[in-house]
């Protein structure tokens, strides 16, 4: 036997020898050779050898005899060239635009919505030879063995003494502790690589080969652009260029870019055009030129602060953004993180290991690895369920049952093979309370008729999800508000739908026998659904502005696909009517009406009194905030009469109006209420077929009232005459001429009715259901366009609807972490003990280890780790219920007066408040601590439903709210009025 005289032979040997035969995934000793075999090649490549060096089969025998590797170790004949550091392509770093906040690593990130998103994961420019890892299994021992080619004989040479030294000293590290690199996640494993592979960073994990096929292919299709746009795209997929994405073959996509307006007027800042911005607190203001250069003093006023004018700085909405990038760990290829479903906000790291769909599927063909559950990453599905879910949903599913039977027939097919619509979801993913404030001005004119100052209501968010190619993408969302029996006149049991949106990416693309498009057929019952659901709970009305958006404008999903037009009014106007006229039908919606015809004018025979304060006031509808803007006109008016001195109120309205509102004199706010009817009528009698009331229950024709009890009593010879029990009293009472029909000299005679099946209250059964990107529709635009999530292809909306799923799924995380009680030290997550009956008793292992909780007088058990990225429902859950608690934490805080709390984070959260008030870098600055307060600041202020909240900046932070979305209803009503100016002028030319 030839003995070695290298002193660290027989150990390589070993370790060679171990390395090739290992089989466990997540081998402690493995991972650290590995590791070092690369530092090792990166030292090396700094020599810069230019010379190219043919490593023959020979030679590698002979370098394995000198101890240098394995004699067993499988070695190819290959050629490999040294490269520069400067020439590492594969590996290139590619960049694009990059915000302020960006972090120091080259990690960009966008924590809240409004600011960039993350560009790059991942930048590396490594400089090491070129390699090329091919692996195999063997079929009798199930061994993975590797083949490694090097990339130069003076690597080995140069190298081969220290790399042993440092695999000697791996020898005797047994055990790497596995928690510095996953930080006790369960669902993070270690790579070969020592990289932490965790589950489910890209969706297509989930993906089998086929999926992972159809989803490649559809990505060179370009679904939702102009065909002039796909055409270009697929042009240059044919070309030759490195630089591309390794699915779509493009290679720079820039996302569209957020829109901006100005704060004083609302106007919508042109694209290319100057502007002026200026940050306030924590929110940021922006001015057009226009309102720039009519300031004539030196400062701009805006929400009560002032911003002067040389501090402002001058900026051009030019900016655009590159959808980010992501490198492959086995072949170090390149792709775009939207085509490769990558989510890069599972990881945590910034260095998970990454697996790119090609080779991906060659393990998954050599038997390497096998596809995630659909569990490992929550779905639409894994969304909690409610009875408005529910119910809608079976009714979806048998309305389609049925339809596609219907096609089967005509089309002489049996009933699969017909296409059908698959995979749908529905979900409620918000449901909770709110309060809508009066208007102040409409306030003054009726409070004295007990007008109520504000209306309770509950906000649901509902959303409709398909599976389309592995991927659950949002294809329709609507708000609306629910005013329950509870809630006092005229919004008592009404319903109005707030926003309606989506996407045409809908699958199949078919028509049904009617005629209308499958997709609308969906949506259409999806209505319907809801109207019945509202009925069954006894409200007794819904109501409907059909106004489309303005052009470029987006209601709830963020920019829509090029091959989806933009209804104009009375085309959207027909397609409720026509899903109106199918609830008809069925007997779901009783009557149909408009806003107008039902309360700004009378027949003879109905006695309801014409006032603004009958008119159902919903947040975010036309005619409050018309109403608003008239009554400041009239008060500015009556203020410059006074001024003048020109004695009474001018009557400004006639008598004919005078008497349609039952008024007879013009004092008082009864004249504004009448001058108001008057104005709003005129505005709203155009466009009156927009404003579609829908009533489930009979609307009594004396006195306009839906009736929920008691008896209606019905004519058999009048068509749609119905009168409630109290308008048959006093019509029973009047003179037989005087009575029904009031234009007859005949008497009707009055039917009884029972009123049956109307609930006595409209109580939800449903649980609140808090989403803090779903609580209004505002709210979850802002973070589609913070984080780019744009639904304009169908690639990008899969991408969007990932990360949507993503961030229902994480509810946003608390603004610090617990304090033990006893040392006063921070508790890292899953390491603390908590006591069930005290409210806010932590302690750490380490202190409970002392004792074992023997000095508290309650029993402490064990809290897991609140883990953001953990895919189950109950993790889930303990998140809501963390947030929950930080919350109520807040409101105990503020109301404590005790200097020595007894409760250490009663006191870390006073702290916290004490840094805010002194902190001269502030939350705008970067300050972490004031950017944790004003997060948890922010998160009250959109639950509160105090109308005087004490808690600091709540009521600043809601009033920036109404105002926001104040300017975003000006803009609707200016741009409906802009409309109907433009409709009128073309009659008139006509």
């Amino acid at each position: 036997m030839k003995i070695c005289s290298y002193r660290y032979c027989s150990s390589s040997k070993i370790l060679s020898s171990h390395y090739k035969n290992c089989i466990e995934k997540d081998c402690s000793l493995c991972s650290k050779v590995k590791e070092r075999l690369r530092r090792s090649s990166e030292q090396a490549h700094k020599h810069k050898r230019d010379e190219t060096i043919v490593i023959t089969k020979q030679n590698m025998v002979q370098k394995i005899t000198n101890g240098a590797f394995d004699e067993k170790m499988d070695i190819d004949l290959v050629v490999v060239e040294t490269i520069d550091e400067q020439q590492s392509a594969p590996k290139r770093a590619k960049l694009q635009h990059v915000s302020p906040s960006a972090s120091n690593n080259g990690i960009l990130h966008a924590p809240v919505p409004g600011t960039s998103p993350l560009v790059l994961h991942k930048p590396k420019n490594k400089t090491v030879p070129k390699q090329e890892v091919s692996a195999r299994v063997d079929e009798k021992i199930g061994v993975m063995r590797t083949n490694v080619i090097l990339g130069a004989l003076n690597v080995i040479d140069s190298n081969v003494k220290q790399e042993n030294l440092l695999l000697d000293n791996d020898m005797k590290e047994n055990v790497i502790d596995l928690k510095n690199i996953t930080n006790g996640r369960k669902d993070v494993m270690v790579s070969k690589s020592g990289k932490p592979k965790i589950k489910g960073v890209s969706l297509m994990e989930l993906f089998t080969p086929e999926q992972i096929k159809d989803h490649t292919e559809s990505l060179k299709h370009w679904v939702g652009q102009s065909k002039a746009k796909a055409g270009k795209h697929q042009v240059i997929e044919h070309s030759e260029n490195d630089n591309i994405c390794q699915l779509c073959k493009v290679e720079k996509l820039y996302f569209e870019p957020p829109p901006i307006y100005c704060s004083p007027c609302g106007a919508r800042i042109k694209r290319n055009a100057s502007y002026y911005t200026a940050a306030a607190a924590e929110t940021c203001h922006n001015f057009c030129i226009l309102c720039y250069n009519e300031a004539r003093s030196s400062t701009i006023q805006v929400e009560g602060n002032q911003f002067p004018k040389a501090k402002l700085h001058k900026m051009k909405n030019d900016d655009e953004t590159e959808e980010g990038w992501v490198m492959c760990d086995k072949c170090e290829r390149w792709q775009h993180q939207i085509c490769a479903l990558f989510n890069f906000k599972r990881d945590d790291s910034k260095d998970a290991e990454y697996t790119c769909p090609k080779c991906y599927v060659q393990e998954i063909e050599h038997g390497l690895r096998i596809p995630l559950p659909q569990s490992a990453v929550l779905g639409a599905k894994d969304l909690p369920r409610t009875v408005l879910s529910d119910h809608i949903e079976e009714r979806l599913f048998k309305r389609l049952r049925e339809e596609r039977h219907e096609r089967a027939i005509r089309d002489g097919k049996s009933f699969d093979e017909v296409s059908g619509a698959d995979g749908l979801v529905v979900r409620v993913v918000s449901s909770v309370d709110k309060k809508l404030e009066v208007k102040p001005r409409f306030f003054e004119i009726f409070q004295e008729d007990k007008y109520p100052a504000e209306f309770p209501y509950k906000s649901k968010a509902i959303v409709l999800f398909q599976k389309i190619e592995g991927v659950e993408v949002c294809l329709f969302s609507m708000y609306v508000q629910e005013f329950g029996a509870e809630c006092a006149d005229p919004n008592q049991r009404r319903v109005y739908l707030s926003y309606l949106d989506s996407v045409k990416f809908f699958r199949p693309d078919v028509k049904t026998v009617s005629g209308e498009a499958l997709r609308t057929y969906v949506y259409h019952e999806i209505l319907i659904g809801y109207l019945e659901y509202c009925k069954q709970r006894g409200f007794t009305s819904c109501y409907i502005w059909a106004c489309p958006p303005l052009k470029g404008e987006d209601y709830i999903l963020y920019c829509h696909p090029e091959i989806q037009k933009t209804p104009k009014s009375d085309k959207l106007r027909e397609w409720y009517l026509s899903m109106l006229r199918k609830a008809v039908k069925e007997r779901i919606v009783v009557e149909l009406t408009n806003l107008y015809d039902h309360f700004f004018i009378t027949t003879k025979e109905c006695k309801a009194k014409v006032t603004a304060a009958r008119l159902p006031y919903f947040d975010g509808d036309y005619w409050p905030g018309a109403a608003e803007d008239m009554i400041n006109q009239l008060f500015l008016e009556e203020d410059d009469r006074k001024l003048q001195k020109k004695g009474k109120l001018k009557k400004t309205i006639t008598k004919r109006a005078l008497r349609a509102a039952g008024q007879t004199d013009l004092s008082g706010n009864a004249s504004k209420d009448a001058i108001l009817m008057q104005k709003l009528g005129e505005t709203i009698y155009p466009m009156k077929e927009d404003f579609i009331m829908v009533h489930l229950q009979h609307s009594c024709s004396h006195c306009s009232t839906l009736m929920v009890a008691g008896k209606r009593w019905v004519c058999h010879q009048c068509k749609s005459f119905y009168i409630c029990d109290s308008c048959y009293d006093s019509e029973q009472r009047l003179e037989e001429k005087e009575r029904h029909p009031s234009n007859s000299r005949d008497l009707h005679v009055l039917h009884p009715v029972d009123i049956v099946g109307v609930p006595e209250d409209t109580k939800d059964r449903d649980d609140v259901l808090e989403c803090e990107f779903f609580d209004t529709r505002q709210a979850f635009l802002s973070l589609c366009q913070g984080n780019h999530y744009q639904y304009d292809t169908l690639r990008r909306a899969k991408h969007s609807s990932m990360m949507v799923l993503y961030h229902l799924h994480n509810p946003t995380a608390p603004a610090f972490v617990t304090t033990c009680n006893i040392c006063n030290y921070d508790i890292e997550a899953g390491q603390g003990w908590r006591c069930e009956e005290c409210p806010d008793f932590d302690v750490c292992t380490g202190c409970y280890n002392k004792d074992g909780g023997a000095n508290h007088r309650h029993k402490l058990t064990n809290h897991p780790c609140v883990d953001r990225n953990a895919q189950n429902k109950e993790a889930r859950q303990m998140r809501i219920q963390q947030a929950r608690r930080m919350l109520d934490l807040l409101v105990h805080a503020h109301k404590c007066r005790t200097a020595n709390c007894q409760y250490p984070d009663c006191r870390r959260l006073k702290g916290l408040f004490g840094h805010a008030t002194r902190c001269q870098q502030r939350a705008a600055g970067g300050c972490s601590l004031c950017q944790r307060t004003w997060s948890l600041l922010q998160l009250h202020a959109r639950t509160c439903k105090e109308s005087k909240c004490t808690i600091p900046r709540c009521r600043d932070l809601k009033a920036h709210l109404r105002w926001t979305q104040q300017q975003s209803e000006s803009r609707r009503r200016a741009a409906v009025n802009e409309m109907m100016r433009q409709r009128a002028a073309e009659v008139a030319r006509s």
